[in-house]
Parts: structure tokens; sequence; C-alpha cells
């Protein structure tokens, strides 16, 4: 099975070399798809820069015409997390573009697995702010462009951090399904279990919060019990992962517990959810420890092609576990209670 990759578009990194998010992560990422050892099942697709077409079915017009002037009078902090650069605009357009291209080739090869290892990052990003590291929602203007075409959309979402802008915009989408799992309380304080989606998208954002310390058996359960039921309901036809690394234990951004084994055994996990090859796409969002985030993406990308792979043993007896039954049931009442108001509503 092939994988497909984005185009070697060069980005350019921040003045800081010390800043979490440096251009060292995406080197990391492509020398975990060297040790993969592809050969000729290795696709390059062309780099492209999304269009504003693209852009504009997710984020805000005035935003994005604000984002470019910013960076084109030499950039600077957006706010203490987030920063840009001169050259910002451009590469956070051709990141948003990766996926798009990502996507195009698989489905003319109708076939095969996509990662775009492309930075900045993207889930952070609401349709009118830039936050958290991210300037455009780069796993969000795929899913859209997908939805022009008439698809059902799960976005799962295991970066550490809730992944806020992602939900946001697609908060009352009906044919976007967003799941996430992350640590709680974190950054950016989003991602309650009764934040289950808009009145006309109800049950359609999932959010799975993990206490400090939470092992990989302890978000398997979650999904298992309180996620995968939603996904086999929804029958998504595509699957993008916002595949954030640092909930890996030996990242410096956060407390959870995992290990490169529990992110190989999501991505099998994933590639069960749809129906029929290429149509599974892997986006680089967190991870921050460059040891840890090569061989969790390695994992990943070995288990999605079936590859033979030895990962560190999946994780497991951290705190969590008899929190799972207590948000199931604060999710399904807060389910019960916007279709009983709303119920209420219709007879009134």
């Amino acid at each position: 099975m092939a994988l497909v990759i984005n185009g070697p578009y060069s980005d350019s990194g921040h003045e800081d070399e010390g800043h979490p998010e440096r251009p060292q992560r995406v080197v990391a990422a492509m020398a975990a798809v060297a040790d993969l050892r592809l050969g000729s099942d290795l696709v390059v697709a062309p780099s492209y820069s999304a269009s504003r077409a693209e852009l504009v079915r997710v984020h805000n017009g005035n935003y994005l015409d604000e984002l470019g002037a910013f960076c084109y009078a030499g950039g600077g902090n957006i706010d203490p997390d987030t920063y840009a650069t001169l050259d910002s605009w451009t590469i956070a357009q051709y990141a948003a573009g990766a996926g798009l291209k990502v996507i195009e080739e698989l489905q003319r090869r109708k076939d095969g697995v996509g990662f775009v290892a492309a930075r900045p990052p993207g889930h952070h990003a609401l349709a009118d702010r830039a936050m958290g590291f991210c300037l455009l929602n780069n796993v969000a203007i795929a899913a859209a462009a997908l939805l022009s075409q008439g698809e059902r959309v799960l976005v799962l979402d295991w970066d550490v951090h809730h992944g806020n802008g992602t939900q946001q915009i697609f908060w009352d989408e009906p044919n976007v399904l967003y799941v996430s799992t992350h640590q709680w309380p974190l950054f950016p304080g989003s991602g309650s279990v009764i934040e289950i989606g808009g009145r006309h998208a109800t049950d359609r954002t999932v959010n799975i919060p993990l206490p400090p310390g939470a092992t990989g058996d302890v978000m398997r359960r979650a999904i298992d019990e309180i996620a995968h039921p939603v996904i086999d309901s929804f029958k998504p036809t595509w699957v993008l992962v916002s595949a954030g690394f640092d909930a890996h234990r030996d990242d410096p951004m956060a407390d959870l517990r995992l290990t490169s084994g529990d992110f190989a055994m999501m991505s099998e996990f994933v590639t069960t959810l749809v129906e029929g090859p290429g149509r599974v796409v892997f986006f680089l969002e967190g991870g921050y420890d460059l040891r840890a985030l090569r061989s969790s993406i390695l994992a990943t990308l070995s288990a999605a092609l079936g590859q033979a792979h030895e990962a560190e043993t999946p994780s497991n007896g951290g705190p969590g576990n008899d929190q799972v039954e207590r948000l199931h049931a604060a999710r399904q009442s807060a389910i019960e209670t916007r279709w009983s108001a709303e119920d209420t509503e219709t007879t009134q």
C-alpha cells in the first residue's frame, strides 16, 4: 500500500529556535517517513497553495486579509504563543494546500494512506482568529473540500490539546463528526464532554477529556464506549486524523502517558472506520519531543500501512478508568436535554 505525503515546500522557522513549534518537527516527521523504507510505495503529491475560495469555506475573509497584511508587514507575535514571520502567510497557504493535494492523489489512486507533515499546525485556528501556534485550520480546510463533494467526514483528533478551532468551525455541521481525546484541564480550556454540537448537529461533537497521567488503556476504553457507537451510526466516508503526538509520555507540553504503541493501536482502529481504501489522512498537529515524535509517527504510519513494526509497549494503569462511565452518562444527559428542549419548542 502506498503512502501519499505532501510536496516538499520549504517552510521558514521562528527566529527563536527554542520555540516548541520549530522547523525540526517536520525534519523529524520526514525522518519517520524515511524509516518506513517504502521505495516506490512513497508518493509525493505536488506542492500547492490553497486558493482563497478553498480557505473561505472555513475562514472569515476579513481574517484572511488581516493575517496576510500582518505577515507582509513583517509579522510578529499574534498572541503569547503564536507568531508569524514575513513568509508565514505563504507557508500557511501551502500547509493548507498540502492536505487538499494529498486527498486529490488518494482519490485518483483509490488506494493508499495520506500523511500531511506540514507546519504550522492547524486545529486551534478559529474561523476568524489564529491561536495555539496555528494560523489556518488545515484539517478543517480539507474536510470542507470533501464536504463540497458530498462526503461525510470524521475528524478524529488525538492531540493532547482540544482542537477548539475545528470544533467551532463544524459546530453546527451535520455531515462532519468531530471526535477529540485530550487532557483536561489544559489549554485552550474547551472540550467538555457536554459540548455535543449545535442545534442542527446534535451528537456530531464527541469530546473525551482525560485526566493528567491517563494511559492508553483509558483512552481506548473511552473511545470504545463513548465514541465508537456514534462513529458507527454516522458512517463516515472519509477519516481525517488530527494526529498530534504531544500525548506521548516524553512530551514536555502536557501530562498524558501514551507511548508509540498506543498511537499504533489507534492507527489500526482508524483504518477500520471507513469502507474502502484510500480514505484516511493523518495531519500533523502537535508533538514537541523530537525523538518521541519520530517514533510515534513511524508507529502510526506502519500500523496504517499494515507493516510490521516493533513500537513501544502500549501503556496502561493510569488514572481515569473510573471516570469513563460518568463521562458517558454526562454526555447522554446533555443530548437528551437538548432533544427534550427541541421537542418542547416544536409543540409550543
